[in-house]
This record gives structure tokens, C-alpha cells and sequence, in this order.
């Protein structure tokens, strides 16, 4: 699938204009990752760009989020394991997270939010405002964005990576969208 395929199959599924900027944030990072690991791009920026397809529909039914979005996501015919990718992300399924792909999405999933709440507390409410020693105070505030499982996105350790380097190429993944996400 194409990514103008993807996006407008997103804006298909997804009305909810956060959890749109919520899934373009995932899927730079995630071609920002891909790159640095070696990594199929376009996969990845897919599998971050579609791994909510299905919350609008699903976020009153955790047990359900994740396994509709692959559904729906196998039927058109989306890689495998872009399809294994979306349902892993959801810790409700119990899926083990096995490869690169896997590990990534679930890393990222929560540093994107954290992310944009560092941006909105820093005065300038701007991604471009903040670097990662600002992010790094704020994830060491356990009151700060607690819905960020900080265990979740530590566990970019899985991908031979530090936290800091994690948190840098992220965020600069995301200030290179900035404007996407009215950051």
C-alpha cells in the first residue's frame, strides 16, 4: 500500500484529529528508526501510520483495539507483518513482540505523547523548543503524562538503543513534522 493510501485510509477510519496527529507522529518516527536500524522504511512508516486504524471504533473496548485494526488491515491485504506489528502493540492481546517491527512500535507508541506533552508545557509550546535533556526531565516526573508507560518506551533497549538516543531520534523525527502536528 502507498502511503497516500494509507493516509487516506486513515482519514477514513479516524475522525478524531489528535489521534490523527497521534499516528503521523508514529509513522516519522518510525521511518526515522527504520533508517537508523537498517530497516525497511516504508514498512515501518506504514505500520506506525496505520497501528490505530481501528481506536474511534475500539477505545471503550481495550480487548477489541488493535485486533479490529488487523483485521481490517489483513483484509486489504497489508503486509503481514505490518498486520502482526498493529496487533502486538496492544498488551491486552498478549502477543509477543518478536521482531525489529515489534519492538519498535511498541517503544513508540507512548514516547509520542510524551513527546507532545513536553512540547505544550515548554512556554514556546513548540516541538522545536524542546531537546532531549527537557524531555528527559520531564520523563523522570513520574506526574508528567502518566498515561507515557515509561517502562514501555524504555524498552527501546530491545532495539540496541539508549533512552537518550531513542528520545533524540524520535523528536527529531516529529520537529520534522511539526507543522503536520500544529507543533
Amino acid at each position: 500500500m502507498e502511503r497516500e493510501d494509507a493516509l487516506n485510509l486513515v482519514k477514513k477510519h479516524v475522525k478524531t484529529v489528535n489521534l490523527i496527529k497521534h499516528m503521523l507522529a508514529a509513522e516519522a518516527v518510525m521511518a526515522s528508526l527504520a533508517e537508523h536500524l537498517g530497516e525497511d522504511e516504508k514498512q515501518w512508516a506504514l505500520a506506525g501510520l496505520l497501528h490505530d486504524i481501528d481506536y474511534d471504533k475500539t477505545a471503550n473496548d481495550p480487548d477489541r483495539h488493535s485486533l479490529v485494526g488487523g483485521e481490517l488491515l489483513e483484509g486489504l491485504g497489508i503486509d503481514k507483518d505490518i498486520v502482526y506489528a498493529v496487533k502486538a502493540h496492544n498488551e491486552f492481546h498478549g502477543l509477543p513482540r518478536e521482531s525489529l517491527l515489534d519492538k519498535a512500535l511498541w517503544a513508540v507508541d507512548p514516547l509520542t505523547g510524551l513527546l507532545v506533552a513536553a512540547a505544550l508545557v515548554h512556554p514556546e509550546k513548540k516541538l522545536k523548543a524542546i531537546d532531549v535533556s527537557f524531555v528527559m526531565k520531564r520523563f523522570k516526573e513520574s506526574s508528567f503524562a502518566r498515561g507515557a508507560n515509561r517502562d514501555q518506551i524504555k524498552s527501546c533497549s530491545e532495539l540496541g538503543l539508549d533512552l537518550e538516543e531513542f528520545i533524540k531520534i524520535s523528536l527529531e523525527a516529529m520537529q520534522n513534522i511539526s507543522s503536520d502536528l500544529g507543533l
